[in-house]
Formats: structure tokens, C-alpha cells, sequence
């Protein structure tokens, strides 16, 4: 890695970024505690969608989340009044605060930034008004749902929820890369200094628009996600949030916070080159773009963390894009066999994974693997985790319009004199 990650603040003007705090709401764990034994475990979130109805499809598995209660983490706003993604966010949010060991009342002095990345925003109550609207006019809305609806409310829900006055609420809505759009915000802010720390991630909530989007492309597939198989047939549409608390390596040492991981770097980049077709070296040239901000050289990445969304397209460009950069690539996982396709939150979920892989030193599975497609040729860690040294961590993220984004993270080791 480039000695810039030995320089302090002073030698370089940024500082060190680490996440210190992590929530998590998914279909395989709630709280950081059950997500890491849902990843170890190679734990499956598929059942069938309930959430909206499904009636007139020939298949209908999601990765839905179904013993979520608002009421456990959202104690300051009404919860009825945020809508379902919101929700997720803002206890994502509040389970990241309380696993970082912060208190909100000591952040409401310092100068903070929310980023929350999103594909649908409040699509799920959208879908609901549209309905209402066919059957019955526009007069038959529901007035608190159609308040619910503006995506800005999945960062301004945590900033309202934790009482935050002097931060900055962005809602990222890079679709299926937002997460990691929305960590390399935060990142870019804490370092250089324009904030003292971040609540970063993404939110969605699954809605019959985006299931039925997909079903029609005749990408989702009838059981399982099957990332790299050779007989995969496709996404499964899944929900949840993910959010990371980032703050200076100073900062975290001082009030001798756990450090789950260091931020080294990331890369965006957009192609614009079809709708929904990636672009195979618009994503190798993300990838580059990452390893370059973080000064890590591509034989110092331990393990990727693919974007991995089990359709033919995909699986085939991203690893071709990864033998590209990493000549012989990585072990190189999909987390999306177990959450599904979490849309917005799903970098972030990715980011989270691997921050845990790192502390924790093992790789989760790519489950329901059967026998790779020799298109793909990556090794997915097939069905069950394993042990693992990981010191650097490639997280990726690719969405539809050519939108890419990259995440890098480090372990982080004490020195010797601090660890005493």
C-alpha cells in the first residue's frame, strides 16, 4: 500500500478514515451480531414476496425482511410517518450509533454528514398510490402516504431520529452502486476535515414496480440467486440498509472506539453506455480508478466483493472485468446469494460484509453454487465460509445507466504501543 496510509493528518492535510460503527437491516440479520452470523453461516433470505401481491407471476421469491418492528429502534420520530425504506434507514442509523459506542448528544456539537444512497426511495408507498389512483381517483390517496414519498426523508429521517442539527443529509440515487456513491461522500468529507464523521450507506424497501421491472427484462430468477453458476437464472429482488459510521482514525483511537476496518480509497465512474448492459472496460476502469485512490496495488487485494448479481450479463462482464485489472483474480464472492438484490442497499450491505470479513478474518460463501461457469472463472468460495488473513478488500457495486463505484477497505492493526 502507498506510505501515504502512515502519514498523519499533518504530512498529508486528510486524515484516516475507519468505520467504527455498523447497522444493519436485512432479510438474513438484524443488528450487526445476527448479519455477521447470517454471513458466516451462509444463512439464505429467499421466501416468497408477501409484501406486495404477487398474483399473476409464475414465480414470486424475494429477499424480504419479515421481523423487522420499527418501534425497537425508532424512538424519536413517528414511525408510521416515515415510509418502509425510511424506516430501515433510520434504524440501520440508530443500531450504527449504538454499535459505534457514540452518543447522539455529544455529535450535536459537531459537524456531521449523512449520506444514504437509494434505487427506489419510497417506491413501495408509490406503488400503493398508484393504485388508488387507478381504482378510485387521485382523491382516494392517503394523505400520509403520499407525504412519505420524497426520497430525501431516507437521510433527513436520521438526522431528525438522532436529533442532528449541523450535518449535511444527502440522498444518493445512484440506484444499485448508491451505497458505495454514498460512502466515498462520507469518506471525502472526513478526510479532509469538513466533517468530523459520517452516517453512510443505503436503503430500500422491495415494491411491485421494481419486482415487476426485472421479471419482465426475465431476470428474476424462479428460487435461488446463483452468482457465477453456470446455471444461474437471475436476480432476486430484496430489501434492507445498511449504514457505516466513519470517522477520523484520531478520533476513534482517542475514545478508544473498535475499529472495524479502514476506508483506503474508492473510484466512480459513469459510461452512460446502455440502459441496463454493463460495460465491461467502464467497470475495469472503476476498479483502476479505486486501487488508484487508495494507493493499493491489485496484488495486495486479498478478496472482492463482486457486485455478483447471479444474471448471465453481469457475472460474465464483472469477472472479465476483474481477470482484466487482477490478471489472476481474488477469491471473489456475491453476498447477493444469501440478501438477494437489496437495490440501494446492497454496496452497502457489501461494505459492511467486508468490513466484518476483515475483523472477524474469514470470507462468506457465494451460496447455492453447483459448478462455476467457466465464462466467469473465479474462485466464490462456493456454500461455505472459510478462514482467512484478509488485510485489503474490494467492494463493488454496478448499477443500470453504466453507473459504477468501488469501495476499498483495510484491516486495521494497532501498533504495538497502542494496543498496550
Amino acid at each position: 500500500m502507498s506510505a501515504v496510509h502512515d502519514a498523519g493528518p499533518e504530512a498529508t492535510g486528510r486524515h484516516r478514515v475507519v468505520l467504527t460503527g455498523l447497522g444493519v437491516v436485512s432479510s438474513i440479520g438484524l443488528g450487526v451480531k445476527e448479519f455477521l452470523e447470517g454471513l458466516k453461516e451462509g444463512r439464505s433470505g429467499a421466501r416468497p414476496i408477501t409484501v406486495f401481491d404477487t398474483e399473476g407471476f409464475a414465480h414470486a421469491n424475494g429477499c424480504e425482511i419479515v421481523e423487522f418492528e420499527p418501534l425497537d429502534w425508532i424512538r424519536t420520530l413517528e414511525a408510521e410517518q416515515l415510509g418502509r425504506a425510511a424506516q430501515f434507514s433510520a434504524a440501520a442509523a440508530r443500531m450504527a450509533l449504538e454499535d459505534a459506542g457514540l452518543d447522539a448528544a455529544d455529535l450535536r456539537g459537531r459537524r456531521g454528514l449523512i449520506s444514504i444512497g437509494t434505487t427506489d426511495g419510497e417506491s413501495y408507498d408509490l406503488d400503493q398510490l398508484v393504485e388508488a389512483e387507478i381504482k378510485g381517483g387521485p382523491e382516494t390517496f392517503d394523505p400520509m402516504a403520499a407525504r412519505r414519498i420524497p426520497a430525501g426523508r431516507l437521510s433527513v429521517a436520521i438526522a431528525q431520529e438522532l436529533e442532528l442539527a449541523d450535518v449535511e443529509a444527502v440522498t444518493v440515487p445512484t440506484a444499485c452502486a448508491a451505497g458505495n456513491y454514498a460512502i466515498g461522500y462520507g469518506f471525502d468529507a472526513v478526510r479532509s476535515g469538513e466533517a468530523d464523521y459520517a452516517f453512510c450507506g443505503g436503503a430500500d424497501a422491495m415494491c411491485r414496480k421494481t419486482f415487476t421491472g426485472f421479471y419482465r427484462l426475465g431476470t428474476i430468477a424462479p428460487e435461488h440467486c446463483r452468482p457465477f453458476d453456470a446455471d444461474r437464472k437471475g436476480i432476486l429482488t430484496g430489501e434492507g440498509a445498511g449504514v457505516l459510521v466513519l470517522e477520523r482514525l484520531e478520533s476513534a483511537l482517542e475514545r478508544g472506539a473498535t475499529i472495524y476496518a479502514e476506508v483506503l480509497g474508492y473510484g466512480l465512474n459513469c459510461d452512460a453506455h446502455h440502459q441496463v448492459a454493463p460495460n465491461r472496460a467502464s467497470v475495469a476502469r472503476c476498479m483502476e480508478l479505486a486501487l488508484d485512490n487508495a494507493g493499493v496495488k491489485p496484488a495486495e487485494v486479498d478478496l472482492i466483493s463482486a457486485h455478483g448479481t447471479g444474471t448471465k450479463a453481469n457475472d460474465i462482464t464483472e469477472a472479465g472485468a476483474i481477470r482484466e485489472v487482477f490478471g489472476t483474480p481474488p477469491r471473489t464472492v456475491s453476498m447477493k446469494s444469501m440478501l438477494g438484490h437489496s437495490m440501494g442497499a446492497a454496496s452497502a450491505l457489501g461494505a459492511i460484509g467486508c468490513a466484518l470479513a476483515l475483523a472477524h478474518r474469514f470470507i462468506p460463501p457465494t451460496i447455492n453454487h453447483v459448478t462455476t461457469d467457466p465464462e466467469c472463472d473465479v474462485d466464490c468460495v462456493p456454500n461455505q465460509a472459510v478462514e482467512a488473513d484478509l488485510r485489503v478488500v474490494q467492494n463493488n457495486g454496478l448499477a443500470f445507466g453504466g453507473n459504477n463505484a468501488v469501495v476499498l477497505l483495510g484491516r486495521y492493526d494497532r501498533p504495538e504501543e497502542e494496543a498496550c
